[in-house]
């Protein structure tokens, strides 16, 4: 029986999109390891901006970012509002949260058993 395995995925996407939140002072960035939790993503980014406008304007950035490198996502919500966006780039999932959803939401507990993925210096 063949088992299906993904590629492990590159991490410049991954990383550029890290890079674009702290280019705009993105806060208490956090990256999980999901790869031997999910097939659904390898990993979740974790960020948070001050207000709607600073999450929308985080969340652009990645965006831009990515599609100069010819990155799309291919899903995205909550850009209009501003208060949790999701940025599905299928290997990486980015979500950008206003503090008081995060607080709400605590995706970093859901998934506290991921190890913590570092970028490498």
């Amino acid at each position: 029986m063949a088992v299906n395995r993904r590629a492990a995925p590159s991490t410049r996407d991954l990383n550029l999109a890290i890079e674009a939140i702290g280019d705009l002072k993105g806060r208490d960035i956090l990256v999980l390891d999901l790869r031997s939790l999910t097939d659904a993503t390898d990993y979740f980014v974790v960020a948070s901006g001050t207000s709607d406008a600073h999450v929308r304007g985080i969340a652009e950035s990645v965006l831009e970012k990515l599609d100069r490198k010819g990155v799309c996502a291919h899903h995205v919500e909550g850009l209009p509002a501003g208060r949790w966006v999701l940025l599905d780039f299928v290997d990486f999932v980015v979500h950008l949260f206003h503090p008081e959803s995060r607080s709400f939401y605590q995706l970093e507990r859901l998934w506290g058993d991921a190890p913590e993925y570092r970028p490498d210096a």
